[in-house]
């Protein structure tokens, strides 16, 4: 009972709100509150903003190297098993990926954000 009566309250409450919605008055709408806020950019504008190539690839870089950090944190709870190598080694390996990782992108330019 108390189940129904408080879904009859909710439904009733929800269309007593969007009637009182419904009723009021529109403020008055102009030609830059109907015009999109893009983040400053001009909407009217082109399309065809000049975009960095090289903020692209620190974004997927930085995507990457975060993934593979978040391997590593069940490694708290490798204390937790009986011989916590096995968890330690798996660790060591991410830790030895990550960094070969970081020495190649290192000496390949990727991580130069000006030439």
């Amino acid at each position: 009972m108390v189940t129904l009566l408080m879904i009859a309250l909710s439904f009733s409450i929800s269309l007593v709100l969007i009637t009182i919605a419904f009723w009021l008055p529109m403020p008055y709408l102009s030609s830059e509150k109907l015009s999109p806020y893009e983040c400053g950019f001009d909407p009217q504008g082109t399309a065809r903003l000049p975009f960095s190539s090289r903020f692209f690839l620190v974004a997927i870089l930085f995507l990457l190297f975060d993934l593979e950090i978040a391997l590593l944190l069940p490694l708290p709870w490798a204390t937790n098993f009986t011989p916590p190598t096995p968890m330690m080694n798996w660790a060591t390996i991410i830790l030895i990926h990550l960094a070969a990782g970081l020495i190649y992108e290192w000496y390949q330019g990727g991580l130069e954000w000006a030439e």
